[in-house]
């Protein structure tokens, strides 16, 4: 980006804030923007209109002094927010050609709606960050976020260093407090209602299982599995649960610029600093930003509008009524199979060494396939007798191995440039760990995945399993969801396997 005049502040407060919050504004109206001179613009306005609405609150610095009610959030989300809030206006007043054409969907969808709503329908990670006192507020944001070492925010906030990391743990379990409370004062349907103490028990311990119904119940409701981030302080997901939550479009992507800023800012950019230099609050902080499974959400989540959080609800119409009724079948014959696929994709050999018959006469294992990868409809060779080659009876094909997984893959909901799916793969065999993989047909990037941790290398993506769901008995199922994002076609995904064994449709 090019170097460009900043706004001037006004004032010692609000040059101290911009010092502090201007690189985190101008990151995300870049995100926001179709270009570098857009971005600064929008992030000079979005600055000015985010000070008035910190001097209309209590006068004081968020975080800071006598300003430590809660009710408002602290500086830099405020400011985001303000981005969020300029861009829609200029979706409104006809500059909406200014800014990334993701996000103008998403403004004129109902997911940025919500933000504008009745507070018991708001994100539940908004409304518990709110209910925090700011300074509270201020510490878990820049933490979790902003990613920056418990020292330098320390520092940042003027807090006692001998008890900071016991503070930081106490703010942990009062935001997951708020959220659980934020959670049960939502419009939640009776079968929600009846999950919510269970959820609340089951996300207290790292270790403690959840049971079958109820990961059944998070794969298939968004709002539940919004609050489920937000319950488990320590289970990675909690930096993306906070960012989009409070930021909205975007959330995850400008995680992902922030994770990778302070890394710079920290030198973990040169070569063999990642780490070697850094305090056990430091390292920590980036692994639950890695266990989130970031490094993946900048490629993809500029489509994506919060992950769970950004579902849309109640009111998706009847065609969103009928995608979630609507069991995807998992094969299609009619595709090529994925580059460096199995050995049965493969064209047969031109001939046989070893009795010198030429493969367009004898009969082979594998049969010959057509263009498209399927199998010719009339495989027996021409002139040659069934069952005989040139050099005497031929041997039997052995039959296929019978698949010991079947997959049912469901659309839960799609809108226009995200998606929730989810995916059931029952096993003849028990199982102590799982892997279940697949391949997409049309570019979609998973952004955000439960009961399962995504890896996507291209097409590919692959599903691990969870601590507490790894062990699964024979003859049953396991089961995860995840949002993705797509563009111009969503067609299912194939090449489902469990473990490496191709599992059949089911």
């Amino acid at each position: 980006m090019p170097d460009l005049p900043a706004p001037a502040p006004k004032d010692a407060t609000e040059a101290e804030l911009f010092s502090e919050c201007w690189d985190a504004v101008l990151s995300y109206a870049d995100l926001c923007t179709s270009g570098s001179l857009t971005a600064h613009q929008l992030a000079t306005e979005a600055f000015t209109l985010g000070m008035r609405e910190l001097r209309a609150g209590d006068g004081a610095v968020p975080g800071r002094g006598p300003g430590r009610r809660p009710g408002r959030l602290p500086a830099i989300p405020e400011l985001l927010t303000a981005v969020r809030n300029t861009a829609a206006g200029w979706e409104a007043g006809g500059q909406g050609h200014k800014l990334d054409p993701d996000l103008r969907l998403w403004l004129n969808s109902g997911q940025a709606a919500r933000y504008a709503g009745p507070p018991p329908g708001r994100p539940v990670a908004l409304r518990g960050l709110r209910d925090l006192q700011q300074a509270d507020a201020a510490l878990l944001w820049l933490v979790e976020v902003e990613a920056l070492p418990l020292p330098a925010v320390v520092r940042r906030l003027g807090l006692d260093p001998a008890t900071a990391a016991g503070e930081l743990e106490e703010v942990r379990g009062l935001f997951r407090g708020r959220c659980h409370r934020a959670h049960l004062d939502s419009p939640l349907e009776p079968e929600c209602r009846a999950y919510a103490g269970l959820l609340d028990a089951v996300t207290r311990s790292a270790g403690a299982e959840t049971p079958a119904d109820l990961s059944r119940h998070l794969a298939t409701c968004a709002r539940c599995a919004e609050a489920a981030a937000c319950l488990r302080p320590h289970g990675g997901g909690l930096p993306a649960a906070i960012a989009g939550g409070v930021v909205g479009w975007g959330g995850l992507a400008y995680l992902e610029r922030r994770r990778r800023a302070a890394e710079v800012r920290l030198g973990a950019g040169r070569p063999g600093a990642a780490g070697a230099d850094a305090g056990p609050e430091q390292r920590a902080g980036r692994g639950r930003t890695l266990r989130g499974g970031l490094l993946a959400a900048a490629v993809l989540l500029s489509a994506l509008a919060l992950g769970v959080s950004m579902m849309p609800f109640g009111d998706s119409g009847d065609d969103e009524a009928a995608a979630r009724d609507d069991r995807q079948p998992v094969a299609d014959p009619g595709t090529f199979p994925p580059p460096g696929g199995s050995p049965a994709s493969r064209e047969p050999a031109s001939g046989d060494s070893a009795s010198g018959t030429p493969a367009s006469a004898a009969p082979s294992a594998t049969a010959p396939r057509t263009r498209r990868g399927t199998r010719n409809p009339d495989p027996e060779p021409q002139g040659t007798p069934s069952g005989a080659t040139a050099t005497g009876p031929a041997r039997p094909e052995a039959p296929a191995p019978a698949p010991v997984c079947r997959v049912a893959y469901d659309l839960v909901n799609q809108w226009p440039d995200g998606f929730q799916a989810t995916v059931t793969v029952t096993t003849d065999e028990a199982l102590d760990g799982w892997r279940v993989a697949w391949s997409f047909r049309d570019g979609q990037q998973v952004g955000q995945m439960w009961d399962a941790t995504a890896h996507q290398d291209g097409s590919r993506v692959t599903a691990t399993a969870a601590d507490y769901d790894r062990a699964v008995a024979a003859h049953s199922s396991l089961s995860f969801g995840f949002i993705a994002s797509w563009q111009g076609r969503n067609r299912t995904p194939y090449g489902f396997t469990l473990n490496g064994k191709t599992c059949a449709a089911g």
